[in-house]
């Protein structure tokens, strides 16, 4: 799942960053509300959430949940600020806000409030994912077999293995291409080698061969690749 976090504050954005990663969520993180607006209308990338600061350079967080509001999209926005009366609130959450946050806030309130907006209606998600064999509980971020049940931690996998995992499972039998993957699961920032999608799949096979998985990831030469139900 890919979040946006806008957040000028250096140190609080690398905490924030560190964070939602260690969650295995796939983090843009930008400093500035029109960059922010441009990642928000790019076709080329699909957010579950925004973690907006309302005082931001260039355009403010108020100002972009108002312009995603006045388009009719409903990507849900936790707000964070230092404001706290109750009047900004009030501003806040007419703007468009989902949900608003006072600094200093601790990371287990704020995962905790990213995963009530995920619940809600237009992000209603099951808790398991399950493609031929292959079960994905997002509960606690496992990987299982279905007809091994008594594995006790389901399959190890690092956190961009479950990433990818997760995105071919989410488009069972589906031809995923090189560039499909790269912009769902690396951030706009990063500089990955030009390899580092057929690695990735070449590791995750390996760790499924290991399990006995009768899912398989096929690849499709000059396509992309696919995930058998």
């Amino acid at each position: 799942m890919r979040i946006l976090l806008v957040e000028d504050e250096e140190d609080l954005g690398k905490a924030l960053l560190r964070s939602l990663k260690q969650e295995k969520y796939i983090v843009d993180w930008v400093q500035d509300g029109a960059e922010a607006w441009n990642y928000l209308t790019s076709p080329e990338v699909d957010y579950v959430v925004a973690i907006v600061d309302w005082m931001l350079p260039s355009l403010s967080g108020l100002e972009i949940c108002k312009r995603l509001r006045s388009q009719c999209n409903s990507l849900p926005v936790l707000m964070l600020t230092a404001k706290d009366q109750i009047e900004d609130r009030v501003m806040g959450l007419d703007s468009g806000a989902d949900d608003y946050l006072i600094k200093p806030f601790g990371m287990v309130e704020l995962m905790a409030r990213l995963r009530a907006l995920l619940r809600r209606p237009t992000q209603v998600q099951s808790q398991i994912l399950q493609v031929g064999t292959l079960i994905l509980d997002y509960s606690n971020s496992t990987v299982a077999i279905a007809n091994q049940q008594d594995m006790a931690e389901g399959i190890m996998l690092t956190t961009k293995e479950f990433q990818l995992l997760e995105y071919f499972m989410q488009h069972p039998n589906q031809i995923l291409t090189r560039d499909q993957i790269m912009n769902r699961l690396w951030e706009f920032q990063a500089e990955p080698a030009s390899n580092v999608v057929a690695a990735q799949i070449r590791l995750l096979r390996k760790k499924l061969a290991e399990y006995n998985c009768d899912s398989g990831i096929e690849t499709i030469y000059g396509l992309g690749y696919r995930l058998n139900s």
